[in-house]
């Protein structure tokens, strides 16, 4: 081997070490941050540490950071990659459910196009959270439950034909659905009871 390839290689090998050094401080740093709620401060580091690495961990802790934080398209994108490394990690799904669904209620208006995508794809996260990790989970089952909700009401405001009143009362009849599984296993929430309550009104102003 020549003395250029033998100095390039070193000096290559040397830059990774240094790089994957300073990546790994930067977790160090993102993970203390975050271990202390300073979800800010944990975003600043993360993205460093990140910097388009497949790293589980990071991704994770970003992804919540991005969510604590409201930057809810961020959030999405580090879910999004963390589900391609991690595909059975039902928390993903989940986190990345609630982001969709807060941009869908609350959306920028260059996004406002897309709402009907954000509601959808965040039915389907919820579902695949609750495949992955069973209907036991009812902080999940809540959650799909409010976004069945929301999508109705949505939807509702956009009824033309009887066919699309059909499908706002069957929407409107999952999220009762999985309010009563919540019952099952936390019988007599009242905040669930209400949620039934309303529901079935809107249900009732649709007719």
């Amino acid at each position: 081997m020549s003395y250029f390839k033998k100095s390039f290689l070193l000096l290559f090998v040397t830059s990774i070490t240094a790089t994957s050094y300073a990546q790994g401080n930067f977790e160090k740093m993102g993970t203390q941050a975050f271990m202390k709620s300073d979800y800010k401060g944990a975003v600043v580091q993360l993205e460093k540490a990140d910097a388009g690495q497949a790293n589980a961990t990071v991704l994770k802790m970003l992804g919540y950071s991005y969510y604590q934080c409201g930057d809810y398209e961020n959030s999405i994108s580090a879910y999004s990659r963390l589900i391609a490394l991690k595909p059975t990690d039902y928390s993903a799904y989940y986190y990345r459910g609630k982001a969709r669904l807060n941009v869908a209620n609350a959306p920028k208006e260059s996004l406002n196009q897309m709402r009907e995508s954000f509601y959808t794809s965040a039915l389907k996260d919820f579902t695949k959270a609750i495949e992955i990790n069973g209907e036991e989970d009812i902080q999940i089952l809540q959650n799909r439950g409010i976004a069945y909700k929301d999508y109705a009401i949505f939807k509702s405001y956009k009824i033309k034909k009887a066919t699309e009143k059909a499908l706002c009362v069957t929407i409107f009849n999952n999220s009762i659905s999985d309010f009563q599984k919540v019952l099952t296993v936390q019988p007599g929430r009242k905040d669930i009871l209400s949620l039934i309550d309303y529901v079935k009104a809107q249900i009732t102003s649709l007719k």
